[in-house]
């Protein structure tokens, strides 16, 4: 029994100290968010020529480094000028479905990394979140 409790108390002192080593050798990754303002207003492609569609999007970018911070507001308007390209060129069907939106984000994404890689030599964006998406139709 004294072997038992012993050998437990051996191994959860090990493991213990095996955990705070890793957590020493985590480093944590700071991230930057940027907002794209004021929100994206911009028509898209309805389903007929006499049916005019908008949206309104409010854009904000993951950015992978505080430091790109002032980078990415003296691109801003490169960057909004590209995700207004990439929603005007979307059909009804896809702005108007969850999964159609989601398309969108990943090419807005696609689109922003790579206009930022010809103008800084970096990707700078980790992610772009929509955190207001409305869609009208007349």
């Amino acid at each position: 029994m004294k072997k038992t409790i012993c050998l437990l108390v051996s191994l959860l002192t090990l493991s213990s100290y095996h955990s705070v080593i890793n957590a020493q050798e985590v480093v944590r990754k700071s991230y930057a968010y940027f907002s794209l303002e004021p929100d994206i207003v911009t028509n898209y492609l309805g389903s007929s020529a006499r049916k005019l569609g908008f949206v309104r999007v409010s854009i904000e970018l993951m950015l992978e480094d505080p430091d790109f911070l002032e980078a990415a507001e003296h691109h801003s308007p490169l960057m909004r000028a590209a995700t207004i390209e990439v929603f005007g060129s979307q059909p009804e069907k896809k702005v108007k479905s969850l999964t159609g939106r989601e398309d969108i984000r990943l090419s807005c994404l696609e689109k922003l990394q790579e206009l930022m890689l010809k103008e800084t030599g970096s990707k700078m964006i980790k992610d772009v979140i929509f955190t207001k998406y409305l869609y009208y139709q007349t």
